[in-house]
């Protein structure tokens, strides 16, 4: 009985985060409504939380940055496009350098041989990837939800050069939050813009959760191909 009660539980968690992913420029906005100048803590916290810890990947980091645009174009709010630029930049920064340092002080001991998700191969793929690939993934996995949260864990764990990942941090940060934010804010403020608003999350949450996708599907079908390959072999 209590399984089917944790089952209801996790159901009903992932309809309210799909609401609020779906309707977030309402929610927003009953934010702002509530909280006021704590609206700039309450998004930094959210912003810091998705970049900073491995296990909150499903937070809305893009759709939230776009429709945070879109409502300060919109007059109604207190709030400041340059001010709020500035604390989600540095939520930004800070996020992924705690996921890093969380990744370097864990280190590959997560990782283990017979582990069925956390494999020690994976360690030693990752290590490679970030030493021919570092720069561009932690500056393009910014704009990968899911990605974004794991790729500075992984960072960490691979030994990037600290000095060498926070310039990366620094560059992909500022270009993650300036674009999406001020994308919402320029056409939050084009009437089509306003109302579709809701097409233009579902748009958002499709082209950026795409590549992860993709690459989940790609990495299931190159490992069952490998699987059958080994199954003939024997």
């Amino acid at each position: 009985m209590p399984i089917f009660g944790q089952k209801s539980d996790i159901l009903e968690l992932l309809q309210q985060l799909l609401d609020f992913i779906l309707h977030i420029d309402k929610h927003l906005a009953d934010i702002v409504n509530e909280y006021h100048t704590l609206t700039y803590l309450i998004l930094f916290l959210i912003i810091f939380a998705e970049t900073g810890f491995v296990v909150t990947p499903f937070l809305p980091g893009d759709s939230l940055l776009f429709a945070t645009g879109a409502l300060i174009a919109g007059g109604k709010t207190d709030l400041n496009i340059w001010l709020m630029l500035v604390i989600l930049i540095v939520a930004a920064i800070l996020g992924n350098t705690l996921n890093y340092k969380l990744g370097s002080v864990l280190g590959a001991g997560v990782f283990k041989e017979k582990n069925k998700i956390l494999k020690l191969k994976y360690y030693h793929q990752s290590h490679e990837f970030f030493e021919k690939h570092g720069g561009k993934a932690i500056i393009f996995s910014r704009f990968l939800p899911i990605f974004r949260t794991i790729a500075p864990f992984v960072a960490g764990i691979a030994k990037m050069p600290f000095g060498r990942f926070t310039t990366f941090n620094i560059v992909g940060g500022v270009s993650w939050i300036f674009s999406l934010l001020f994308a919402g804010y320029l056409l939050g403020q084009i009437p089509w813009f306003k109302a579709n608003f809701d097409i233009v999350v579902v748009l958002i949450a499709v082209v950026t959760f795409f590549p992860a996708i993709y690459a989940a599907v790609r990495s299931r079908f190159k490992s069952k191909a490998a699987e059958e390959t080994v199954a003939s072999e024997d």
